[in-house]
């Protein structure tokens, strides 16, 4: 078994501590280690670290490679240009094929949490074992706790029984983030689950429905693959993504295939998408406060987020608000809208204020 970590995104919703060096997955964030290095540690019971790749851009390699020592460094795939998560999918495939003929992969995002591991890699398991059995592409859907607008949905189906001790539903639909009053229906009707942008499958499985619905990558990829091991790898790959549209593997792939399973899954786990997120797996004081880096003093003050490790913070009569000071910038936000900060981000960008980003 392979497991693929996809590491190539920049965690703009984390300004100003996730910057274009240094992206959310990079960063200590959640506790003393990296998300990316509690990511790799989570998956290492099922996983040998020979058989952990990781697939990230040029700026971040040299960082991994620190971080993840135990990684071999070849197991560092490097896309040359960013082409979302069909084309990072892809790669590491024909890799997997080149190296050991077909092996189930387990693809997971480089940067949420999981509250409890052991029951998260038996889900992993079981999902491992239905792909094989059903040829298909599984992915692990949560169970709601409430109507969220930041995620896609999972429509279950029809149950083809328990696989690995584990239900495994066939996939009817797969919904963009909705409105709040669809994301309301979905959660009342009991059918539809988060969709975690965790999949499970064989190397030649993806590849082939790649083959199907997007010829133009699966072209590139064949081409990729005859140039895997010699003197031209890295310019063919760099050619080839050059060429490529960039498509989700979701929209490219999964909502066109017929063989889609969901296995419904609580394992704790939280995307860490925004500083909201945060908030709501951080250890928090009587009155609700959460203060994970430096030091605050908080009066007549609820339900807030502070992140200050080299600057004093004091606030008086505060509710829902979420202060993060780095070297070079603050950020001051009302709960309930760290989603926003990434119009920052584009506001900087716009502004050419590299130095911030």
């Amino acid at each position: 078994m392979h497991a693929v970590i996809m590491a190539g995104g920049r965690g703009t919703r984390f300004w100003p501590r996730s910057r274009e060096k240094k992206p959310k997955h990079l960063l200590d964030i959640t506790s003393d280690k990296t998300i990316i290095q509690e990511t790799v540690d989570r998956i290492r019971p099922l996983v040998d670290p020979e058989n952990i790749l990781i697939v990230t851009g040029a700026k971040h390699a040299r960082e991994l490679r620190l971080q993840l020592p135990d990684i071999p460094e070849s197991n560092i795939l490097i896309e040359p240009v960013g082409r979302n998560t069909a084309a990072c999918i892809g790669l590491a495939a024909v890799h997997i094929m080149k190296r050991v003929g077909d092996d189930v992969m387990i693809v997971l995002p480089s940067d949420h949490a999981i509250g409890n591991p052991k029951k998260f890699r038996l889900v992993l398991k079981a999902a491992a074992l239905a792909a094989k059995k059903q040829n298909g592409l599984v992915t692990i859907g949560i169970r709601p706790s409430m109507p969220h607008t930041g995620f896609g949905y999972l429509e279950g189906g029809s149950s083809i029984g328990k696989i690995g001790g584990e239900e495994v539903l066939r996939v009817r639909s797969i919904r963009e983030k909705p409105k709040a009053t669809l994301a309301a229906k979905f959660v009342k009707s009991g059918r539809f689950y988060w969709n975690s942008g965790m999949f499970v499958w064989k190397a030649s499985t993806i590849l082939e429905e790649i083959r199907r619905h997007l010829p133009a990558l699966s072209d590139g990829l064949g081409t990729i693959s005859d140039a895997l091991g010699t003197a031209l790898e890295k310019r063919v790959v760099a050619r080839i993504y050059r060429r490529q549209a960039s498509v989700s593997i979701d929209y490219g792939v999964m909502e066109k295939a017929k063989n889609v399973f969901v296995i419904p899954a609580d394992f704790g786990w939280n995307d860490v998408g925004s500083w909201d997120a945060l908030w709501d797996i951080s250890a928090k004081d009587s009155q609700g406060n959460a203060v994970p880096g430096g030091f605050a003093l908080l009066e007549d003050t609820n339900n807030a987020f502070v992140y200050s490790p080299s600057k004093l913070v004091a606030m008086i009569g505060m509710k829902n608000v979420i202060v993060v000071e780095t070297q070079d910038a603050l950020l001051v936000c009302k709960k309930g809208r760290s989603q926003d900060v990434k119009k920052i981000v584009d506001a900087l960008e716009a502004a050419k204020k590299i130095q911030y980003l």
